[in-house]
């Protein structure tokens, strides 16, 4: 990931330079490789460049030839070699990066360009023949973006990835909507990212599971995510949807090693650990125009990484998962202290108090300054399986395939405010980068237009019940195993119950020992309605106020689950789990 700040028409653009380059190093996190900037008009452009592809020329902000055109870029664009080959205007690439695609995309399509990209991304474009911006959010919200505005400056609008540095300069803030676009000649946000399944919600699916499409488009999304030049990884709890990315990158790594094996003994191999197209081996350099990675290196052993407290069920099947697999495999553990003296600091990155995204982002952060600590900058990762497939406990409670279809909407248009910030923000507070091969645009087409009779939870069918059974390989004799069958037909456990059942406890009993019942009777005048409805969550909502101001909880979404009384989000606290919550004391 990266880190964007911008503003577009300020009023004395160039004194608020110097500002402007704090309000970028207040991500410096995110992009800890590369500062630049770059001022046109009234509008200043700031980038903090974590580089994973063209990582030798793809420095921030890029500028087309004549200088009219600067763009600043979060993300990443999986099909950046297909766009450059179909463009109908020649363009004079500067930079091998992948992002560098999208100026000759607005000088084709203008409002268009994001239609046109497979990727996650949030990036800001200024024209200067018309002192224009546009702006805009990858379809799901995978990368956070926030846009605002300040009384002081009336005429000027700002851009950042992370609420902390547009706070000190903003009023108003909100979280800038996914698959939306925004144009400064109308000051509009206009969707364009407009699928069937996401406009038109009341409509419900009819179409039978395809068991080989849902598999081979699962696949294609994972390997497309492979695209870096650098040294990568899975993160692996051992569930369902983080063991079959990892197990799909395992065979494309090997898949990928081999063929370059041959390739190398009919050219004799390279001099001094180099390709001949000047690459360094070891990495990844792209996708080609069927999909499939394009590369001469020989990959390292794909690493793989789990987090929890000692016992916690997820690292043991993780452990097990890795060794089928047979991945370079890292289990850390923390301790409860360790967690707790994090808290703080991981409300300060989440940018959140919302119960269930502290507990589960918790583990992840910490999780991700020991990938860093070991070299690796970008990992693959299992979120939206969940949302899409009705994966949560709750979902055993649904009254009918309407309202189950409608509630899988409902939480993938959320993301972006829970398990996708969460994913980002977590990493990227240490220069890693997530991505989240569920959330891939043809993976969701095909995934949301399965009839949700076929997802439903029943006595003869476990959740996730058509993914499981899509990499199944029981009746394929000759195609080998993907995962064991006891982890692809484990019961959900979700992360924060997952890296240890004492970790939510001692959340809960620390919570009770800082807020008080007359700290409950009595919250805080500038919380409106928006009151805490446990000592945990008011705890968390203290802590989040010491980093940042009060109307900056606009942006944050409480996650609860529908269908049940119970308002802890907790897995185990829903009544399907086979160890519950209240009987799961350590």
């Amino acid at each position: 990931m990266c880190g964007i700040f911008a503003c577009h028409c300020h009023p004395d653009v160039q004194k608020f330079k110097s500002t402007a380059l704090k309000m970028g190093k207040a991500v410096r996190h995110r992009g800890p490789d590369w500062s630049g900037n770059w001022i046109a008009n009234s509008t200043i452009l700031v980038h903090e460049r974590l580089s994973i592809v063209g990582v030798d020329s793809g420095a921030q902000p890029l500028v087309n030839d004549d200088e009219t055109i600067s763009l600043a870029v979060n993300g990443e664009i999986y099909n950046h070699r297909i766009l450059r080959k179909t463009l109908k205007t020649p363009y004079n690439f500067k930079t091998h990066s992948d992002c560098e695609v999208i100026i000759p995309l607005y000088l084709e399509y203008d409002l268009d360009t994001p239609r046109h990209l497979d990727g996650m991304f949030s990036w800001v474009l200024h024209d200067k023949k018309q002192d224009r911006v546009i702006a805009a959010r990858d379809p799901i919200g995978i990368t956070t973006f926030y846009l605002g505005r300040s009384s002081k400056t009336p005429g000027a609008v700002y851009f950042a990835s992370e609420l902390k540095c547009l706070h000190p300069v903003c009023d108003d803030i909100i979280s800038f909507p996914p698959g939306h676009i925004y144009d400064s000649k109308t000051d509009k946000l206009t969707r364009y990212f407009d699928p069937k399944w996401l406009t038109n919600p009341t409509t419900i699916p009819t179409k039978p599971v395809d068991y080989k499409e849902l598999r081979t488009t699962f696949e294609n999304s994972v390997r497309k995510r492979l695209m870096a030049e650098v040294p990568y990884g899975v993160l692996l709890s051992g569930g369902l949807d983080s063991s079959l990315v990892a197990s799909i990158a395992q065979r494309e790594t090997l898949r990928m090693n081999g063929e370059a094996k041959k390739r190398q003994a009919a050219t004799n191999g390279a001099a001094n650990g180099y390709e001949a197209d000047g690459h360094a081996a070891g990495h990844l350099v792209g996708i080609d125009d069927s999909n499939q990675l394009a590369t001469v290196q020989v990959l390292p052993q794909l690493n793989s990484f789990s987090i929890g407290l000692p016992g916690a069920p997820d690292a043991k099947a993780a452990e097990e998962v890795a060794k089928f697999l047979g991945t370079k495999h890292h289990t850390f553990t923390f301790t409860i202290e360790d967690g707790l003296n994090a808290l703080s600091d991981v409300i300060f990155h989440l940018e959140s108090f919302d119960v269930t995204t502290i507990r589960a982002s918790t583990p992840m952060f910490l999780l991700s300054r020991k990938i860093k600590a070991l070299g690796v900058k970008m990992v693959l990762s299992g979120e939206g399986s969940d949302e899409i497939f009705g994966g949560y406990l709750y979902f055993h409670n649904a009254p009918d395939k309407a309202a189950f279809h409608q509630e899988t909407i409902r939480r993938v248009q959320n993301l972006h405010l829970a398990d996708c910030l969460r994913a980002n923000k977590s990493t990227s507070a240490w220069g890693v980068e997530a991505r989240v091969p569920f959330l891939d645009k043809k993976f969701l087409e095909v995934a949301m237009n399965i009839d949700p009779a076929d997802k439903m939870i029943t006595k003869d069918r476990i959740e996730k019940y058509i993914l499981r059974k899509a990499f199944d390989t029981t009746d394929e004799p000759e195609t080998p195993a993907y995962l064991p069958d006891n982890i692809l037909w484990r019961q959900k456990e979700q992360f924060s119950d997952g890296v240890g059942y004492g970790w939510i406890d001692a959340l809960k009993d620390t919570a009770a020992e800082n807020v008080t019942d007359e700290m409950m009777k009595n919250p805080k005048p500038e919380w409106g309605d928006d009151i805490p409805d446990s000592k945990e969550a008011y705890w968390y909502r203290c802590m989040f106020d010491e980093h940042f101001p009060s109307y900056c909880a606009s942006t944050v979404m409480r996650w609860t689950p529908t269908w049940s009384k119970q308002t802890d989000p907790s897995g185990r606290a829903i009544s399907i789990h086979a160890q519950k919550y209240e009987t799961a004391k350590d």
